[in-house]
């Protein structure tokens, strides 16, 4: 009988641990939803022709900051978590914005934010303690999630201060993306 109780609980609790890990996919997800339309709303309400625009001369400009937020989804997603050999971001000219049109920008942003939200429905949630080197940093692949979401954050507010510099008044903000 001790034994099947100490079964019955290890099963439980390792129910208990699953259910979380996907609950933290799923929220994820939501996460990655929400931070797609925003992205794109601002992306959006940025005239082309103030795409070039830089904050300071070292800073990256509006479209090289879209752009960049795509490159590292792309990388955090499929090849860190996915697996897929990485993109090398010198000479990758997909995630660059030269000879690309502010729409044909937002269409690449938009289908790798598709990309990664599919891998993240289908990720094993098992191997979210998986870890990885992360610039020398040993980290989870829970970890590389979030430092996902906040690289999308880091640039997007990059490119918030370059719409309130030209003149423009960004979407309000909404809250969890």
């Amino acid at each position: 009988m001790k034994n099947i109780i100490i079964i019955t609980l290890s099963l439980l609790t390792s129910s208990q641990l699953r259910a979380q890990e996907n609950k933290f996919l799923s929220d994820f997800v939501e996460r990655l939803e929400n931070s797609r339309k925003y992205l794109l709303l601002v992306a959006d309400m940025m005239p082309e022709e103030k795409y070039d625009y830089k904050v300071t001369p070292e800073s990256l400009s509006f479209s090289e900051n879209l752009m960049h937020i795509g490159f590292a989804l792309d990388w955090h997603s499929q090849s860190l978590l996915g697996g897929r050999e990485a993109r090398v971001y010198q000479t990758d000219t997909i995630f660059k914005p030269a000879n690309k049109t502010k729409d044909e920008m937002m269409v690449r942003i938009d289908q790798t934010f598709s990309e990664a939200i599919k891998l993240l429905q289908e990720f094993d949630a098992n191997k979210l303690d998986d870890h990885l080197d992360y610039f020398g940093l040993e980290r989870s692949k829970r970890q590389i999630s979030m430092l996902l979401a906040d690289h999308i954050t880091h640039h997007r507010g990059q490119m918030l201060v370059a719409m309130r510099l030209n003149g423009l008044t960004p979407p309000r903000y909404v809250l969890y993306q």
